[in-house]
């Protein structure tokens, strides 16, 4: 149905301009929403998605922009040659402006685009061969094979052929393992690293493609106009452009045109009518913006776009929008898979470490072993250090001193992202999953570093055969630990217990030869608990190491083959678990006694 209401929308956006008694009007301003679209579509992608703020998308459109009209008037080349070169130069910028600020955390991106706009639109303005604030007039047409577009009608198709190409490809990319990536930016970042994914990468592809699409409504919106002149590409703009991705949908891609549709219609509203009422002077569409998005944010935060959706939905006799399933083929071949490690060997051996804050002692020169085919606990009262062990175990954080040695090389001071691809696969205290995403999009994410792939193939959607394969991986961890009647139901609406067992799947995914597990059964009833038992005995005995942090006593006792105790950050003890239960330290630590009343 979705794809329905799709393409009835593209058949009448084909014939509207055939029909003579469209005016002219109409095109100008569905061409206006059009080029607008496109500079939403990158920054849905950027902002709503990837989570990092921008207000220089008018300054990259003035790059494509100008960078065409200059050698299509100064040089006589072609606008292909012109669209060539905005898109490389805009990239080109895009990505040293990331090197320099990407890295940083916070506002310091979305300053930074803010100076590039404050920049780029006094260079414009002040170059003598860009034509000051005159700008470019005379800028030739578009031509393909002979064909001129000329007139607005015939430049309405181009701009809504770039437009539909642009949405085709973000979907292509969003529903890919690199798109998965881009999704975790937002609010996994940390989570997506212990995976093995490289954030940092990630950050600078979503930069780029956003730049790359202003640049592309720049070179539309110059050849278009025919002039072109630095007001249209300020920061003002850029504000406007971030504005229409908010309010049509900051996570959806159709929400790029909603968007654009309605602040261009609004605001040629309020330029018409405000001035019978107001002083003309009185800047009323600014204020309307404002209270807008003020209102958006509070009631609709997801944009209008998903409102709109689930309306149409309702009106059909469905009770909601069909959550979107992604293919899996039975058929296809199974991922490489790794080499598990002799039963008795030495995986893992902590050698004293020991972590500060200030002046504050977390972990304090602890030591132990975990061996080929064992489940060692790590157990004592809240506060004892377990989970800051594990994230120095995993390079979440740095050690004060101490080793980390993994399979007899020594990963201290290694990177989270690079102690992943070693095969340390691990859960979290706090459940880390991306809620608006299927626990099967969640799951794969997990196997991100066994089906490598380009960022051109996913766009293009050349990768079908990894893709799936990565995709039937993920459906057979699910399917594993319990979840395949889940798969494609939204992560963040399963209760806390289950979105723990949706963890375990994505650290299984990676393919680990240890697997660091964090509470995991935590809000799971006694049949859960005794089919996650299960799981993970049937794991050892399939060569997987397992180092466990939890409280449910009898789950420990029942399942581990040593234990490890923690109190105050110092190990108190290490044995069996029959040793443990009756070591006085642990029980007067941690245990206690049962008093016969």
């Amino acid at each position: 149905m979705y794809r329905i209401f799709v393409a009835i929308f593209a058949i009448v956006l084909v014939v509207m301009p055939l029909v003579p008694a469209t005016p002219e009007f109409w095109i100008n301003q569905l061409n206006t929403i059009g080029i607008s679209s496109l500079v939403a579509l990158g920054l849905i992608i950027l902002t709503g998605i990837g989570g990092m703020t921008s207000f220089g998308q008018a300054a990259f459109m003035g790059i494509g922009a100008y960078t065409s009209a200059y050698l299509c008037t100064a040089l006589g080349l072609s606008p292909w040659i012109g669209l060539l070169c905005g898109l490389l130069l805009a990239s080109l910028i895009a990505f040293i402006l990331g090197q320099l600020t990407l890295r940083l955390s916070g506002h310091f991106l979305g300053l930074s685009t803010i100076a590039l706009s404050l920049v780029f639109f006094y260079l414009f303005g002040n170059m003598e061969f860009l034509g000051r604030h005159d700008g470019i007039p005379g800028i030739q047409p578009i031509s393909i094979f002979g064909f001129s577009f000329m007139k607005a009608r015939q430049m309405f198709y181009l701009i809504w052929f770039c437009v539909f190409a642009g949405i085709l490809l973000s979907i292509n990319l969003l529903n890919s393992r690199n798109g998965r990536a881009i999704c975790s930016l937002k609010h996994g970042a940390s989570m997506a690293e212990s995976f093995g994914i490289n954030t940092q990468k990630y950050r600078m592809v979503a930069f780029v493609y956003a730049a790359f699409f202003a640049a592309l409504a720049g070179w539309l919106y110059a050849h278009e106009q025919r002039a072109i002149s630095p007001s249209a590409f300020s920061l003002n703009y850029g504000i406007e452009y971030l504005f229409m991705a908010v309010i049509g949908g900051s996570v959806s891609i159709w929400g790029a045109v909603v968007g654009a549709a309605l602040v261009i219609i609004l605001r040629d509203q309020i330029q018409a009518y405000a001035p019978l009422f107001v002083d003309e002077r009185v800047n009323v569409e600014i204020i309307v913006f404002g209270v807008m998005m003020i209102l958006i944010l509070h009631f609709a935060r997801g944009g209008l776009w998903p409102i709109m959706l689930e309306k149409f939905y309702r009106l059909l006799g469905q009770k909601s929008v069909p959550s979107h399933e992604l293919e899996i083929k039975p058929d296809t071949q199974e991922l490489h898979k790794r080499e598990k490690p002799p039963e008795g060997e030495v995986i893992l051996e902590a050698q004293n470490l020991r972590k500060t804050f200030g002046g504050l002692v977390a972990v304090n020169n602890v030591s132990f072993k975990v061996r080929s085919g064992e489940i060692i606990g790590l157990i004592g009262p809240n506060g004892a250090g377990k989970s800051t062990t594990f994230n120095l175990i995993t390079g979440v954080l740095p050690l004060t001193s101490g080793k980390v040695i993994f399979r007899g090389r020594d990963i201290t001071g290694a990177s989270a992202r690079k102690i992943a691809t070693l095969g340390i696969g691990r859960t979290f205290q706090h459940v880390q999953l991306l809620p608006g995403m299927s626990v099967l999009e969640n799951v794969a994410l997990g196997a991100h570093l066994r089906a490598p792939s380009t960022i051109l193939s996913s766009i293009f959607h050349t990768e079908r055969r990894k893709e799936s394969q990565l995709l039937q991986e993920a459906k057979f961890q699910c399917e594993r630990v319990g979840l395949g009647d889940y798969l494609h139901e939204q992560a963040g609406s399963l209760p806390l217990g289950k979105q723990r067992i949706v963890e375990i799947a994505r650290a299984l995914a990676l393919d680990p030869s240890l697997l660091l597990l964090d509470e995991v059964a935590a809000g799971l009833r006694y049949m859960e608990k005794q089919q996650l038992s299960k799981v993970l005995s049937d794991l050892r005995d399939e060569g997987v190491s397992i180092l466990l942090v939890e409280h449910d006593m009898d789950f420990v006792m029942n399942l581990t083959t040593n234990l490890v105790v923690m109190d105050f950050g110092t190990k108190i003890a290490e044995g069996t678990p029959e040793e443990i239960q009756t070591n006085p330290a642990v029980v007067q630590a941690y245990l206690g006694v049962n008093d016969d009343v």
